[in-house]
């Protein structure tokens, strides 16, 4: 089974470790568009991409000793490296030894043994600009949302600048040759859909033979999807592509607990459910809806059950090839 993956954020490292339970053949494609935290100050100093999502997803493809986990993961406490990554300065010193991304990528995919690869969605200096319903544009991932919060207003779209980015040849490849194509989970606006503004793309996704599954968030996010539902965001994924991109989407339909969710309600989230007048929507947009209890929750975080969507994506490519 080999599968192609578009996303960024923890949704999507998350998934991955779920995934590679049933292949090693996974391509994770990555938004590097972020400008925020370690990453960001990375990016500005040293003129290279964010590292911060291509360092959780590496991580989670790994088949590492758990101390070497906790090393990619750590942050330093003081000094000038405060709030920085080790994994972040390991990325950043591949790339200054090895010149480019690819290289560098390839090199660490070797040492940490991974069930796949980790790609960046391109390897320009991409940044995301919100395009707001209200006329403002907002340039920078970091500051879309807490800006949108503040002004009530709502993302009509995004784009990425420069308007024209080009991925990488090995990521058309494997779009071409993949049996599943998964977009999410992930921040609609600042982590999928960024993914499918690269020149391309979209176009490759909807020629290849795989069939597109769109995992949709379990809560929404304030400052990006507020009071949206399944169907909303399909229909933002489309905006950006084409009515033809997305054969499946896998949504949660199991409501959660209040004590469960309280925390999430603090900020403003809600919970993303499907229900059957959404479910017949999407189906006469010719979009299959795959719903279910998809959520597992750990330490009071809501994800997504990753082996539940591997098991059932493979038990699809199984009896697709019988």
């Amino acid at each position: 089974m080999k599968i192609v993956v578009f996303g960024g954020g923890t949704g999507l490292s998350i998934l991955l470790r779920g995934l590679k339970k049933y292949t090693k053949d996974i391509s994770a494609i990555v938004t590097v568009a972020d400008n925020g935290g370690g990453s960001g100050v990375l990016r500005e100093d040293l003129g290279m991409l964010p590292p911060g999502d291509m360092r959780n997803c590496i991580i989670a493809l790994s088949d590492i000793e758990p101390i070497m986990v906790s090393l990619m993961q750590h942050r330093f406490n003081d000094g000038y490296l405060k709030g920085q990554s080790f994994g972040n300065l390991l990325i950043a010193a591949m790339y200054e030894i090895f010149g480019d991304y690819e290289h560098a990528l390839k090199e660490i995919g070797s040492i940490f043994r991974l069930s796949g690869k980790v790609l960046p969605m391109t390897l320009q200096d991409a940044q995301l600009k919100a395009h707001l319903d209200n006329g403002e544009c907002i340039l920078g991932e970091k500051d879309i949302p807490d800006y949108v919060s503040k002004s009530s207003c709502k993302i009509d779209r995004v784009s990425l600048v420069p308007e024209i980015c080009t991925p990488l040849e090995e990521t058309l490849k494997d779009i071409k040759e993949a049996d599943i194509v998964l977009l999410g989970p992930g921040s609609l606006y600042t982590s999928v859909i960024p993914n499918i503004l690269v020149s391309n793309i979209t176009e490759a996704i909807i020629d290849s033979k795989a069939k597109v599954f769109y995992i949709c968030n379990l809560m929404t996010q304030p400052g990006e999807t507020d009071n949206y539902n399944v169907y909303d965001h399909v229909n933002a994924i489309i905006k950006h592509s084409s009515r033809y991109l997305i054969d499946y989407v896998i949504a949660n339909d199991e409501l959660i607990s209040d004590n469960q969710i309280q925390n999430y309600k603090f900020k403003g989230a809600k919970q993303v459910l499907v229900d059957e007048d959404q479910i017949k929507k999407l189906e006469e947009m010719n979009i299959k809806v795959i719903s279910s209890d998809f959520t597992e929750i750990k330490k009071n975080y809501i994800r997504h059950n990753s082996e539940k969507i591997g098991q059932l994506l493979f038990n699809f490519v199984a009896e697709k090839n019988k």
